[in-house]
């Protein structure tokens, strides 16, 4: 692949990237295995969290995403609030003076446009705003690729969020709620278009023999405190959500069933420690995992799957096996209904164990014929993959030699 200019295309990568979340490191995944099926010759590097991890794992030139070092911990001294505060100041050059040096940016999925989980608008936000407005400053042809978006209440928030939305040449969304989710905050979305998560885009590992014991519950917890909205109520969330979860682990263990406790970011590991602590059982054990194919695995052997992280149900849901959801927020609720499962949600915020134990077992009832509707759900979300790398081939290297086979979609 080739630029205007005849030189090899500089393609970067950006995001919360490396940081211990597997969702948004599995959506990069996604997006380097098809840069590096249909563009080759692209030259990738990332503005991501935490390079070191980045450049090691996927073999490509990564940059701190902030100037200071300390953006995502609580600022109370003067001297941090200082360090931040400089930090915003030097990360408008930084970012600009590395966008200016590619031809296209690609921000590979995540929740990028929403604020389900606690958000301050000078993080992240901030920084996605940078991106979108350098790239349009630039000319650098800016891509949100399957990202999910929900409606911020918050002035300041929504506005970073929605003008890096308008800012942005390509957009695209993991569900139809997102893009009306960006509707309703006044962005032109009549050329976006729909597709599934990255994630679906993963090759999915093949498990010869489960190397558990049978009748096996994965069950993917998170540390979760509520949405950008609950911070007033936040401690309270987290310890009904760890009881709820806690005591339907303990009535699995009660049936005799063993129980594999897995998370989907590196600060989900207390609550495994707890729930290992409460139940106390050789019934129950903790999974290792560096990755979604990693999760995938251990849910490819599983019976069954119950999980709240986005990207823990994403797994679940690719690799076949029947999934309950205790949804956090919309973008849960979406995907299980996209997959068939609609009637397979439980809320996070008010996990009742015994209503749950009940939507369990009527899962289980329906086992084989919710595998046989995921087999046919996962094969048309991987038509829609391909089709959309395809649009985004036409959208971001117009100057390359593939056919466009879907309109492009421009910001205004």
């Amino acid at each position: 692949m080739r630029s205007g200019n005849g030189t090899p295309a500089r393609v970067g990568v950006f995001g919360l990237l490396g940081s211990g979340n597997l969702g948004n490191d599995g959506s990069l995944e996604a997006v380097l295995g098809y840069l590096r099926a249909e563009h080759p010759d692209a030259v990738v590097d990332a503005l991501c969290g935490v390079p070191e991890v980045v450049a090691t794992r996927y073999r490509i030139p990564a940059t701190r995403l902030h100037w200071y070092r300390g953006e995502y911990r609580t600022a109370s001294r003067a001297g941090a609030i200082a360090g931040k505060g400089l930090g915003k100041i030097v990360d408008v050059f930084r970012t600009a003076a590395w966008v200016r040096r590619h031809d296209v940016v690609i921000v590979p999925g995540m929740g990028v446009l929403e604020a389900t989980l606690p958000l301050r608008p000078w993080g992240f936000p901030y920084s996605l705003f940078l991106l979108s407005a350098t790239g349009r400053l630039f000319g650098t042809r800016v891509a949100l690729v399957s990202v999910g978006a929900a409606a911020i209440s918050r002035r300041p928030t929504r506005a970073l969020v929605s003008w890096s939305a308008r800012l942005a040449t390509y957009r695209s969304y993991r569900d139809a709620q997102s893009r009306d989710a960006m509707r309703a905050m006044g962005v032109d979305t009549s050329r976006d278009e729909v597709y599934p998560d990255l994630a679906f885009a993963l090759p999915t590992p093949q498990v010869s023999a489960p190397p558990g014991p049978p009748g096996r519950v994965c069950v993917g917890v998170m540390a979760f405190h509520g949405g950008n909205d609950d911070r007033a109520r936040a401690d309270e969330i987290y310890r009904r959500y760890l009881d709820g979860t806690t005591r339907f682990v303990r009535a699995l263990v009660e049936d005799g069933r063993p129980v594999r406790l897995l998370t989907g970011d590196e600060v989900d590991v207390s609550v495994v420690a707890a729930i290992l602590e409460a139940v106390d059982s050789p019934l129950v054990t903790a999974a290792e995992t560096s990755s979604l194919a990693d999760l995938m695995k251990e849910m490819a052997a599983a019976d069954t799957v119950v999980a709240t992280r986005y990207h823990n149900l994403v797994c679940a849901l690719k690799v076949g096996t029947p999934t309950l959801a205790l949804s956090y927020a919309a973008k849960s609720d979406a995907l299980m209904a996209q997959m068939g499962l609609a009637a397979y949600c439980h809320p996070a915020r008010e996990v009742d164990a015994d209503r749950l134990l009940e939507q369990f077992r009527a899962l289980e009832r329906s086992s084989a014929e919710l595998r046989r509707t995921l087999t046919e759900r996962n094969a048309v979300a991987t038509r829609r993959l391909a089709h959309q790398f395809t649009a985004l081939t036409a959208a971001l290297f117009p100057a390359t030699d593939h056919t466009p086979t879907h309109a492009l979609r421009k910001a205004p």
